[in-house]
């Protein structure tokens, strides 16, 4: 299945993949776009049910979400990149850095889901709802964990742009990434990971919370964990100011 991707940076940097949040498309990567561009050849991609990628009937398995990677970078004729990835993306990334390790440089994951912590009832439950009612009817509990108040007080419009992407995605898209999720378990392989892996949680995330991230930093042999203080789940958006430089220092 072919992904929907943007392309920036010189032609001849080093390849990084912009991996993005379920709901979200590869537009919520502006705040890193241009600074990432000026040392790699950046590509932000949207995952199938999301953006410009079609939305094939789900549900999808992270394999297929993983695999959907994979053949970007073989269309790409990119032998190996590295890898950033936020929320779903981040669980993407897991599940690269645990099954296609030949093709990584390494890794930058953020606010990764490794297990369905909340339980694979919340994912199934979301699917039935937003099948039924449309993105519109998670829309608003989601950009509350994703920003936090005064945030979205301070910011309207950034804001805005996020929901105007909730409510454009596909309703079976979203709502098959979900099950995705409900079924995801990445925690036996990561003692197998061997590329260099920066891992970043959000000190007041309610998607993903702390607690379910920290641990994945002694599982996985040498990652580095940051914890963001005074930040919600969309810490790339909201404070680029701190991810900037700790993706340019892991991936440089």
């Amino acid at each position: 299945m072919r992904l929907d991707y943007q392309v920036s940076g010189p032609e001849k940097a080093p390849v990084v993949l912009l991996g993005s949040s379920l709901g979200a498309t590869r537009a919520m990567w502006a705040p890193q776009l241009e600074t990432l561009s000026e040392r790699f050849r950046v590509v932000a991609f949207d995952h199938r049910g999301h953006g410009g990628s079609e939305a094939p009937p789900g549900p999808y398995s992270i394999e297929d979400l993983g695999g959907d990677v994979v053949e970007l970078l073989n269309e790409l004729l990119v032998e190996q990149a590295a890898y950033v990835g936020i929320s779903l993306g981040g669980a993407v990334g897991l599940w690269l850095a645990e099954n296609a390790p030949d093709r990584f440089s390494r890794f930058a994951l953020l606010c990764p889901p490794a297990y369905p912590a909340a339980g694979a009832q919340m994912w199934t439950d979301r699917a039935a709802q937003v099948r039924a009612e449309g993105t519109k009817a998670i829309t608003e509990a989601t950009l509350k964990r994703w920003f936090l108040p005064e945030y979205a007080e301070a910011h309207a419009d950034e804001v805005e742009l996020i929901r105007q992407q909730l409510l454009n995605t596909s309703d079976e898209g979203y709502a098959a990434c979900c099950e995705a999720l409900g079924a995801l378990d990445l925690r036996e392989k990561l003692g197998d990971i061997t590329a260099p892996v920066l891992l970043v949680t959000a000190e007041s995330d309610t998607s993903i919370p702390p607690e379910t991230v920290v641990p994945l930093a002694s599982q996985i042999p040498g990652a580095h964990l940051e914890i963001i203080p005074d930040a919600a789940h969309l810490v790339t958006y909201s404070h680029p100011d701190i991810i900037n430089p700790l993706l340019l220092a892991h991936l440089t």
